[in-house]
């Protein structure tokens, strides 16, 4: 490569890194707290093209009477298999938020329990819209979990010290978007400029409910 190419495509190479920023968001729960579980997901402003996510393939599992992860953030058009690891029959109803209980879902299907020797049961969904998903049982009415199909690329759950990161983020006007499972109302977006490093700190009024403890008992289960 000749000199002049080899400065032009290093200078290029130095501009994209520098276009390329980390956002740190911290969500703080209504008692001042960090929320940990939170979806966090940032917009370009103006209505500026967001690029396409690579979809993936994502497992959730039924065991012990629980969703396992309870929170699965996925990219839109992934596709989420769900697999039954008790001995004993489960119901999958997936639908939004607060209009599960009606009977409004996007998916529903029974799972047989699972067999010893034999492959375990399962069946997969494909999703093709963004925003929350809640998860249910029919059959055991406890169990509870929850889907988000992000729009875009830049998107993150928090940590046990309610922090997100997502590195590769373009700078400019954002919009940052909160999202958590026991929130009553919409939270409203806060606009970001994203510059090299960025550090956000969301104080939200969420205030997570207490976890439910689930009554287990593997010899006494249909």
């Amino acid at each position: 490569m000749r000199p002049a190419t080899l400065l032009a495509a290093c200078l290029l190479a130095g501009l994209s890194a520098a276009q390329a920023a980390t956002v740190q968001v911290t969500v703080l729960a209504r008692d001042g707290k960090p929320l940990p579980d939170a979806v966090v997901i940032l917009e370009p402003a103006a209505g500026q093209p967001v690029p396409a996510s690579q979809p993936v393939s994502h497992t959730i599992t039924q065991e012990k009477m629980q969703f396992e992860p309870a929170l699965s953030l996925v990219p839109m058009g992934s596709r989420i298999r769900f697999a039954n690891l008790d001995r004993w029959d489960h119901h999958v109803k997936g639908g939004a938020p607060g209009l599960l209980a009606a009977g409004t879902t996007a998916f529903e299907f029974r799972l047989a329990g699972r067999t010893q020797g034999q492959p375990t049961p399962s069946n997969e969904v494909l999703l093709d819209k963004t925003g929350p998903i809640q998860l249910g049982c029919h059959l055991h009415g406890s169990m509870r979990g929850f889907v988000y199909v992000s729009p875009t690329p830049w998107a993150a759950k928090t940590s046990a010290d309610g922090v997100a990161v997502m590195p590769q983020v373009p700078e400019g006007a954002m919009q940052l978007r909160v999202w958590h499972a026991d929130q009553l109302v919409d939270q409203a977006n806060v606009a970001v400029q994203v510059q090299p490093v960025t550090s956000v700190s969301v104080p939200t009024l969420i205030q997570p409910r207490k976890p439910r403890r689930v009554q287990f008992d593997s010899g006494n289960q249909y």
